[in-house]
């Protein structure tokens, strides 16, 4: 049976989750279990995984669910303008929708471009771009830290280190937010993501430089021009929205929950404990297209088939109630949530430590230049950005005492 034709399949969009997914989620595996029906845009179907044993299941199996886009059963009825398509394309040269050993060289290859870069380097970036955007608002004593902060940050820094110059940055923000939204300006933004990055590889093929770019081109794994375009344009999506949006979680927690109250003006102590907890309660990337059933299986009671697609629920799995038997407590140090995914297709190791040192960076510089930071609106009244599949603040207005830019101090 299609998830489709599933009795109470669920419309899979932007409104359903965006003022309060956790009800959501739980009503969700209330009504239909683990594994749910749902429908996306131009009526695809899919099964939704929220179980965390389910999905431990499926990213842990990457041959019965696998990460080939060609299995699909629905291919036949796409049309080629489908808005999704940027995030669930077919015949895409990517690490994403490679299988296999070739996939483990290609994870290998972007791991040694991504581990080789320096610490120290990767923080001072992060600083100055950090201090930089917080010199455009410090004056006024009022911002929206998510547009002219959060939104602007890591692409600044991740545009760098991979070797594109900084005034190419704002443009390239644009364009991911447009593509990773999934709305009618999905396809543009991926096309100017494309020819951005296309650009870059044949600057850095003629001249080589200590970027993540001319590393990937040196890697003696053979790997086309085409792929590592491919590979760029992931790393740089799955790096910048993200982090962004682990930033703004982060300071709505800091600023909004009174269990960070009295430790928020001390700064750095609990900026830690505060990102951990966004990434159960409130991670970034809430669910993940996809895998595709390569045989007719079951998975949570669901007779899934063969081709069949399936959404990995990461929110959904991290607020499982079988592991957050207790979901006001804190997580600690507790890092077995889903938010990087899991399995042979997870976030690298140093992917991850740059988005951490990214974020961490980010918030650190805006508690230690904005220390009376405050919100400006009621906690109410903010609202997320319509997608199922990032959750992040439309906007983050604040309020802080007036200071002067360090301005050419920062150099």
């Amino acid at each position: 049976m299609s998830p489709a034709s599933v009795p109470g399949a669920v419309r899979f969009s932007g409104p359903l989750l965006q003022d309060d997914p956790s009800r959501v989620y739980r009503e969700l595996r209330r009504e239909h279990g683990s594994v749910v029906p749902v429908v996306l845009d131009g009526d695809a179907p899919a099964w939704l995984v929220l179980g965390y044993r389910e999905l431990h299941q499926v990213t842990g199996d990457p041959v019965l669910f696998s990460r080939d886009s060609e299995l699909w059963n629905q291919w036949e009825n796409i049309p080629d303008d489908w808005p999704l398509l940027p995030m669930i394309g077919r015949r895409q040269p990517s690490i994403l929708y490679t299988v296999g050993e070739r996939h483990r060289e290609r994870a290998a290859m972007l791991g040694n471009a991504l581990e080789a870069v320096g610490p120290t380097e990767l923080r001072g970036h992060a600083e100055r771009f950090a201090d930089e955007l917080i010199d455009a608002i410090c004056p006024r004593g009022s911002a929206d830290v998510v547009a002219e902060f959060a939104m602007l940050l890591p692409v600044r820094v991740l545009a760098r280190l991979y070797g594109f110059p900084d005034d190419e940055g704002p443009a390239l923000v644009t364009a991911l937010n447009d593509m990773i939204d999934g709305r009618e300006r999905a396809l543009a933004g991926q096309t100017h993501l494309f020819t951005s990055m296309t650009e870059l590889v044949a600057r850095r093929r003629k001249e080589p430089g200590e970027d993540v770019a001319s590393r990937m081109l040196a890697d003696p794994s053979g790997f086309t021009d085409e792929e590592i375009v491919q590979d760029l344009m992931v790393m740089l999506a799955a790096g910048h929205q993200p982090t962004a949006d682990w930033i703004g979680n982060s300071l709505h927690l800091m600023l909004t929950d009174d269990r960070f109250a009295a430790s928020l003006f001390g700064g750095r102590n609990s900026v830690a404990e505060a990102m951990n907890e966004v990434l159960w309660e409130d991670t970034p990337t809430q669910n993940v297209a996809a895998r595709w059933a390569s045989r007719d299986t079951q998975l949570g009671g669901r007779r899934v088939r063969a081709g069949d697609m399936v959404l990995l629920g990461l929110q959904g799995a991290n607020s499982d109630p079988q592991v957050r038997t207790d979901g006001s407590a804190f997580t600690g140090g507790n890092g077995a949530h889903f938010s990087f995914g899991h399995g042979e297709h997870r976030c690298p190791f140093p992917a991850q430590e740059i988005a951490e040192v990214i974020a961490r960076t980010g918030i650190e510089v805006v508690l230690d230049r904005l220390p009376d930071i405050d919100l400006a609106v009621p906690a109410a009244s903010l609202t997320r950005r319509p997608s199922p599949w990032l959750r992040g603040l439309s906007e983050l207005p604040v309020t802080f005492t007036p200071t002067p830019a360090l301005g050419g101090s920062l150099v």
